[in-house]
């Protein structure tokens, strides 16, 4: 199965990606900071992690640092509502993905998330 972690902060987020993402055989596990989902980062591995940029204890950033550094296969998507081009371009050159734009819709976050995984095959 197809694992996917959802990190953030929001919980209509973590609702909506998981209700998007759940119907279409994508195992998810949700995490509402960053240091929950880099704990859960060290007893399971996934295939992609959607990553929220702006959460109170830890930055995205710093999480995609940390992520980077130990698991560095692992596929992250920023997910943010404060996009700009200097976010997205020191996502991307930090190992991102990819990166969407907060408010998603469900066809969108399908279409990034099936992104990584046609990619691959």
């Amino acid at each position: 199965m197809k694992k996917v972690l959802v990190i953030d902060d929001e919980p209509i987020v973590r609702l909506s990606s998981k209700r998007t993402l759940a119907p279409e055989g994508y195992d998810v596990t949700l995490a509402d900071s960053g240091r929950e989902g880099i704990e859960i980062l060290e007893r399971e591995t996934f295939d992609v992690i959607l990553l929220d940029l702006k959460m109170p204890d830890m930055s995205g950033i710093d999480v995609l640092k940390v992520i980077m550094e130990k698991w560095p296969g692992t596929k992250v998507i920023i997910v943010t509502g404060y996009s700009t081009v200097d976010t997205a371009v020191e996502s991307l050159r930090l190992g991102a993905y990819n990166h969407i734009e907060k408010p998603f819709t469900p066809n969108s976050l399908l279409a990034a998330v099936k992104e990584v995984f046609d990619k691959k095959d």
